[in-house]
């Protein structure tokens, strides 16, 4: 049997460390009267944690070893000695990671960001030892409070990768020759139905360090909404896309049609969920470095009146054209401002060889960061610059 190496989806079973009971004792100590308890507080129990973790990418590790289980916090000991913390049981987890409570079906957390963590079993609290009974009244207590319980909870994750883009078309139409091209992922791509199996995310970055991120899922095939190929279940990774990626085999490989491939794949998205189908989308004509791309094109426009953006892989052709119409629907964060003013011309700049540089002078150095300096806190309010 083949090992798995793809789960988005798994249950496991969570279970916090139970809290330690508190400790009832006495000081018994030589030439010591009247020593009084001195019982310690037990030690509270771990939580389960989950953090969202950018170097995990399936929920594999959780389907071979379901029990997540925290450690119990130790008992109180006497002469005061508080019982060990109980360590907590972190689990990292791909972002995306929406975790369900089984019983209830209520969604508990949405794992989203880098290093984000959920507390999923909150572990019990140590109880008291007997050293915090004696009043007045009660100077030799035995009393003391157990540790709190675990907490125990079936949970279900799914994962659905967090991408900007999808990518959508039958087997064989070259989505992950796309992606591949636009980024440094790396599908396997081959001349057969189905190279891609499982979803697969890479990142568009731009000459001002924008990034684009996009998703490449299986192939989809007329019927998959009943099941047929592999269904569309992988189609959970594209929810959280802003905009949908419809790839047309223009060459019409395996004699289909790519007015028809379009059709098609825009009725099987709507069947799984029309309010994916409504979201912003472009069209992309791939292969169109071939004769029967060429040929096709026209009646592709006739029959969908959409003009689709034209690209080629192999030569390149309109991948920039692509990556700008992708780029003003995705509208990404901008990492970094460059500015396109002309340099000054160094016929301008004032004498510089006296014993003191002019402050005009500095303008001509365009590698410095000429930025207003923040002004100094005052050293009465504890910033010392």
């Amino acid at each position: 049997m083949k090992a798995k190496t793809f789960i988005d989806q798994v249950e496991v079973l969570v279970r916090s460390g139970k809290g330690g009971d508190g400790a009832t004792s006495f000081r018994r100590e030589a030439l010591v009267a009247f020593g009084g308890p001195d019982g310690g507080d037990g030690g509270r129990g771990g939580d389960v944690v989950f953090v969202a973790s950018e170097h995990v990418n399936s929920l594999l590790s959780l389907y071979y070893d379901p029990k997540c289980f925290a450690k119990d916090g130790e008992n109180g000991q006497p002469q005061r000695m508080f019982g060990k913390r109980g360590r907590d049981l972190v689990v990292p987890v791909p972002l995306g990671t929406e975790v369900y409570e089984v019983d209830t079906g209520l969604l508990i957390a949405d794992i989203t960001e880098p290093s984000q963590r959920v507390i999923v079993a909150k572990g019990g609290a140590g109880g008291y030892g007997n050293v915090h009974f004696k009043t007045s009244v009660n100077q030799a207590p035995t009393e003391h409070t157990p540790g709190g319980e675990a907490e125990e909870r079936r949970l279900r994750l799914e994962l659905k990768s967090i991408a900007d883009a999808g990518l959508l078309g039958f087997p064989n139409a070259g989505k992950s020759s796309l992606l591949a091209s636009l980024s440094s992922a790396t599908p396997k791509i081959a001349a057969y139905p189905f190279t891609t199996i499982n979803p697969i995310v890479g990142t568009i970055i731009y000459d001002d360090y924008a990034r684009v991120r996009m998703a490449d899922v299986p192939g989809i095939i007329e019927g998959a909404a009943k099941g047929v190929g592999l269904g569309l279940a992988f189609l959970r990774h594209l929810e959280r896309a802003r905009v949908l990626v419809y790839v047309i085999d223009m060459a019409g490989t395996d004699d289909r049609a790519p007015w028809t491939d379009y059709e098609v794949l825009k009725r099987e998205i709507d069947e799984y969920s029309t309010e994916l189908a409504a979201r912003p989308s472009l069209v992309v004509a791939n292969k169109m470095d071939t004769e029967a791309a060429q040929a096709n094109l026209p009646r592709f426009i006739t029959e969908t009146g959409i003009e689709p953006i034209r690209v080629s892989c192999s030569t390149r052709e309109g991948l920039d054209d692509f990556k700008d119409a992708l780029r003003r629907l995705v509208n990404p964060t901008v990492r970094f401002h460059h500015t396109h003013a002309a340099p000054p011309d160094l016929k301008d700049m004032p004498d510089t060889t006296g014993d003191e540089i002019p402050a005009e002078a500095l303008r001509f150095a365009t590698f410095l960061k000429l930025e207003k300096l923040k002004a100094k806190s005052h050293p009465s309010r504890g910033n010392i610059h």
